[in-house]
Parts: structure tokens; sequence; C-alpha cells
């Protein structure tokens, strides 16, 4: 069985994932995968590159205890998240979040969940290249609407 959560500079294939997330569990009914991409601008400046950061062993740590937060609040049965760091251009994969279940609703909220997590509390850092220069910025995002659907916030996120 593959590790739940990988941070990885290497790029990553939905199918073989996705295969590998569902193999051999005649439970699943349902899978649901989110991609996440890079864009070419952030925050309406153009964006050339970006390189991400994380606190190696710190970062898998918080994802794999949101995945048991995911397991304790939905019926699921897996879970896979893998975020990319390093370099990485405009359209690059950067995240996958796949998740099983027997019954897709279950699938699609998980799914979601860990999402939200991830961009609003997942401890990475981005330097962004622009045409003025490099930027550092906090990669997570405010994004209280996205917590309290959860019923977290700031202060116990």
């Amino acid at each position: 069985m593959a590790a739940r959560v990988s941070i990885q500079t290497a790029d990553f294939d939905l199918s073989q994932e996705v295969a590998a997330l569902r193999a051999a569990d005649p439970r699943v009914g349902a899978v649901c995968a989110f991609v996440g991409t890079v864009r070419d601008r952030s925050d309406g400046a153009p964006v050339s590159s970006m390189e991400l950061e994380h606190y190696p062993g710190m970062t898998e740590k918080a994802i794999e205890s949101m995945i048991d937060e995911a397991h304790r609040r939905f019926d699921i049965h897996g879970a896979r998240v893998i975020h990319r760091v390093g370099l990485l251009q405009p359209l690059d994969q950067i995240v996958l979040v796949a998740v099983t279940s027997a019954h897709r609703g279950e699938s699609f909220q998980a799914c979601e969940f860990l999402m939200d997590y991830l961009k609003t509390q997942a401890p990475f850092w981005k330097k962004e290249q622009t045409p003025q220069g490099a930027r550092w910025v906090d990669a997570r995002v405010s994004d209280d609407a996205a917590l309290a659907r959860w019923g977290i916030t700031r202060a116990n996120a």
C-alpha cells in the first residue's frame, strides 16, 4: 500500500495514483480526485515560476493528522495526498488529493475538506517569480469561510 502523504519534487500520474488507492478494495464505489496546477498569475500579477518549500517531517505529520480527521468525519476508505515542492512552472501539477469511499458524497466532502486544509493550514511557503522580481509568500490562504464550513476557526486550526 502506498503512503498516504508524499511531498516530492517529481510529477505524479493521476491514473496510477487512483489505481493504487483503489487496488484490491471491493468496498470502493467512489473515487474523488482533485488535481491543482500552477497558474501564470497571482494577485493579478504575472508569475513565470514558483518555488515551494516546506519543513520535512513537520509538513507530512500535519497532513497525516488532517487525513486522520477526514477519516473521523467522513465514511471513507482511503485517502492520498501528494504535494510537490521545488521549482514549478505554470501548467505543472502541484497537488493531488484523492479519496475513496462506498458512495460519492463522502468522497466529495472528504476531498474538499482536505483541500481546504491544504490551502489554509498546511505549512508551505512559496517564492513567486514576477516581472518585478522574486517575492516570498506564505502559501496558506486566509479563507475563514472554508474553515468555518468544517467547524474550524483560525484559533483552533
